[in-house]
């Protein structure tokens, strides 16, 4: 179709997995100009303004586009737009079709995808590496000078975040923390008695669903906290992030939209591994973590609850370890220690 971009990238994998394919958005983009982006809608905001991106397709897997009838409309949307080549990040078979059913001539992806077999290019995924490395072996790199990880806000978007910040009283230089994951045994427990211990503002941010989680760290912080769960949307929370001195996450999509604008991490890492591949990659970043444990880790994601019942490798780290890390890459001090998991 006359005007369109050649290039289309499918990556409806989670929302830390979007953030991570950035990097392979901007090498592609260098190549064939701005790519297309089909992901999912909580993810689609995110994308919106890189630059690497002229248009992101929502496709609603679970809901509106649910099905082999979603399938096949957003697939021949998708069609229509006659796409010279398709990069697939994701690995499902589901990402396969929607590129097979586009007709797009080019399908590169990884030789261990569900779908491998409808690809016209399959690559070896690397077995080692951070995530944002391998994806980029799709593009043909195994080294080399890496783009970094990119969100691309707005002056809007950091407009939203300072007039929250302002509204509360709240200065930059705070703590921010993500308490939150959508995997129960990746929840480290004592966010709000690190909120104790520090010498600082705390902010909490996250969904609508992590409001109850966050209360409680806001309370613990005794007139130092504030609650930004459900209250700011991705972009403007992101924004938020450019502004704290440090951010204390699990393994979650907060690493990455931490990394994307720079922010000092310390992530709590329990039954999952930096390993893994989607640890923090700035250097100075912390990973907090209980070695020696022989059940760790114990799934690719982390399982809804301990698959042996005592979650040892998150009540086992202490909030003196957690907080010396904060105090270790943004200078602020720990008011108190209290020890935990005893």
């Amino acid at each position: 179709m006359s005007g369109r971009p050649p290039t289309l990238v499918v990556q409806t994998a989670f929302l830390g997995d979007v953030v991570l394919t950035t990097p392979l958005l901007s090498v592609l983009a260098g190549r064939f100009g701005p790519v297309d982006v089909v992901t999912t809608p909580a993810a689609a905001t995110l994308l919106e303004s890189h630059p690497a991106v002229a248009e992101v397709i929502g496709y609603d897997k679970r809901g509106a586009d649910a099905g082999l009838s979603g399938l096949w409309r957003v697939g021949r949307r998708l069609r229509r737009r006659g796409y010279a080549r398709a990069y697939l990040p994701h690995r499902s078979l589901r990402s396969a079709m929607l590129a097979l059913i586009a007709r797009a001539p080019e399908r590169t992806g990884f030789a261990d995808a569900a779908g491998a077999v409808t690809y016209t290019c399959r690559v070896p995924r690397p077995r080692t590496g951070h995530e944002t490395n391998r994806l980029l072996a799709l593009a043909g790199m195994s080294g080399g000078d890496v783009p970094a990880v990119s969100l691309g806000l707005t002056d809007q978007d950091r407009a939203a975040a300072d007039a929250w910040l302002r509204a509360r009283g709240v200065a930059p230089g705070f703590v921010a923390m993500a308490p939150g994951s959508i995997w129960g045994t990746k929840r480290w427990p004592y966010y709000a008695e690190l909120a104790a211990a520090l010498d600082a503002p705390v902010v909490v941010i996250g969904g609508k669903d992590d409001a109850v989680l966050a209360d409680r760290v806001v309370a613990a912080a005794a007139g130092r906290g504030w609650s930004a769960a459900g209250e700011l949307g991705l972009r403007a929370s992101a924004a938020l992030l450019e502004r704290a001195a440090a951010l204390v996450t699990n393994d979650s999509a907060p690493l990455h939209l931490a990394t994307a604008v720079g922010t000092p991490v310390v992530a709590v890492f329990g039954p999952t591994v930096p390993d893994f591949g989607f640890g923090p990659r700035r250097p100075g970043d912390v990973v907090v973590q209980q070695a020696g444990l022989a059940c760790r880790p114990c799934s690719s994601h982390g399982p809804r609850v301990c698959p042996l019942g005592h979650h040892r490798c998150m009540v086992e780290i202490t909030v003196e370890r957690v907080a010396a890390a904060v105090t270790g890459i943004s200078g602020v001090e720990a008011r108190r220690a209290i020890r935990t998991g005893d």
